[in-house]
């Protein structure tokens, strides 16, 4: 994360993840510009709260704070619709009578009520939808536009001053203080599938509140709430209708440029980044977690991610403990004649092993697993027990929205689960139910139906590993990417009749985990699960 203070060039770095903290512009010049806008009201009978001139960068701490700003300049401005809240000498709430009628670098805010008994009084900017000293940072956010700031007053941004009063007339000169945090997004891609993509929304989620309705105070907003996610929308008219672009190699603000207002706090932060292939149609999600990380009032913090999508390979389907992968010599990246299909619309190709002669066929190896186990690929798999304890103990998650790349494609679905490490009692040699599966021949499937839907939290995250629906090979198809996970085990199936070529396989689609013995001649996705 680096720092960017705004009153000082050249910009100063400091690394934290991939993320740029800024400081606010935090106050306006004693001295103040008049602007003309007053809406005609009487100033004879109305106070003057004044907020500065047009912000500078300098070292002296003068710049004004506002409700949107210009990220390379650091200028400020007051928007449409922007009101403060003062409290007068009989302790009542005042509301300026007046607002910006357009964009503006300072403004002279008419506040009616009795400003004679003090020299000094405290200005409430609760944002746009604010009340008094009532704060919402709403759980939806929408930006129209890369890089445009004047959503951040509805969305939250907030502040408060102490005004001071300037010579003899009913005029208080204020330097808003911001009260909330910011967090400014600025993904970007090398990969040339994602940068056919449009930025949808950004969605993150925190391990405690930053978002609610707050009490506006001069140390920070106080209270919580229950909102531990908030969602921003980045879409627009015409050039973003359907998005922000991800063209960009390096991050640039004016390409996607993309800001959400956050309750300050020490938060861990897991980012979602929903981007859409036009062509396709295919939209989902790219997450990012942030460590702990303490997010100050009047900051904003500028978080470069590469989204550099999970890439997987296609040369990992294996039929069970075979030598070689199902497709030796008629991979897919050799762009052959009746090669390996990588979609699940392409016909099967012949060119997949049919005899034990073929080193890509699968072990024939029969009988008790203390006798006979996997040796070659699938030796570093989990055994049938462990499978057990994953699926039945190690509370799985279903993702139809996480995407990812295989052979050239764009795909999204999986499911996240629980590392043995973090699953209590877990246990190679037994199941949950004391049973030993390699040597133990069940009559029925073992299936699991209790799948949550609901993303991990930005705390558990962590704990859990992912395992994305990479589908299948049989008879040279591929069958079901994108919806269905198949995983052998290193676990034979003991049976020394029938099914003597079975193996036991982690199966799952959105709704349903199996583990079940099947025919060794599937091409499966095969890798260690942790």
């Amino acid at each position: 994360m680096k720092r960017k203070d705004l009153f000082k060039k050249p910009i100063l770095l400091l690394t934290l993840m991939c993320s740029l903290v800024m400081v606010f512009a935090s106050c306006s010049n004693e001295e103040t510009e008049t602007n003309t806008n007053t809406n005609n009201n009487d100033e004879t009978t109305l106070a003057t709260f004044v907020t500065g001139p047009k912000a500078t960068m300098s070292s002296s701490n003068n710049s004004p704070t506002r409700t949107s700003m210009d990220y390379t300049s650091g200028d400020f401005y007051w928007e449409p619709g922007d009101y403060i809240y003062v409290k007068d000498d009989n302790n009542a709430w005042q509301k300026s009578t007046n607002a910006p009628e357009s964009k503006e670098a300072s403004f002279r805010f008419k506040v009616p009520g009795k400003f004679t008994d003090h020299t000094s009084y405290e200005v409430y900017y609760p944002g746009k939808d604010g009340n008094k000293d009532k704060v919402t940072i709403p759980t939806t956010q929408t930006q129209t536009a890369p890089n445009d700031t004047k959503h951040i007053g509805v969305a939250g941004d907030c502040g408060t001053a102490t005004a001071n009063k300037v010579g003899n007339a009913q005029v208080f000169s204020f330097k808003l203080d911001h009260q909330a945090a910011i967090l400014v997004f600025q993904p970007f891609t090398t990969n040339a599938v994602l940068q056919s993509c449009m930025l949808t929304k950004v969605e993150v989620s925190a391990d405690n509140d930053i978002a609610a309705t707050y009490t506006l105070t001069s140390s920070g907003l106080t209270g919580s709430g229950s909102g531990q996610m908030i969602e921003l929308t980045t879409k627009g008219s015409d050039t973003y209708a359907d998005g922000f672009p991800m063209t960009t190699s390096t991050a640039n603000i004016a390409t996607n440029g993309a800001y959400m207002v956050i309750k300050p706090g020490t938060h861990i932060l897991k980012v979602r980044y929903w981007l859409k292939d036009k062509v396709s149609g295919i939209e989902g999600t790219i997450t990012k977690v942030l460590t702990s990380f303490n997010y100050e009032k009047n900051k904003f913090y500028d978080v470069k991610s590469n989204l550099n999508v999970r890439s997987y390979s296609g040369d990992r389907y294996f039929m069970w403990d075979a030598k070689k992968q199902y497709w030796t010599g008629w991979e897919w990246k050799n762009n052959l004649p009746d090669g390996q299909p990588t979609t699940s619309t392409q016909a099967n190709s012949p060119n997949y092993a049919k005899s034990a002669s073929d080193n890509r066929w699968y072990n024939v190896i029969t009988g008790n697993y203390a006798v006979n186990k996997a040796g070659f690929t699938c030796k570093d798999m989990p055994n049938v027990n462990e499978m057990v304890w994953y699926a039945e103990k190690g509370d799985p998650h279903s993702d139809t929205q996480e995407l990812w790349t295989v052979m050239g494609h764009l795909y999204k679905g999986g499911m996240w689960i629980k590392k043995k490490a973090n699953i209590s009692g877990f246990n190679a040699n037994k199941t949950p139910d004391n049973k030993d599966l390699r040597k133990i021949k069940e009559d029925t499937d073992r299936s699991y139906t209790d799948i949550s839907s609901t993303p991990l939290s930005a705390a558990e995250a962590s704990q859990y590993f992912y395992l994305p629906a990479m589908g299948n090979y049989l008879e040279g198809r591929l069958n079901g990417i994108g919806y269905v996970g198949s995983y052998w085990s290193s676990s034979i199936y003991p049976d020394t009749g029938k099914y003597k070529f079975f193996s036991y396989m982690f199966w799952f689609t959105p709704s349903r985990i199996k583990i079940v013995g099947t025919s060794r001649g599937y091409g499966f996705w095969t890798r260690p699960f942790e």
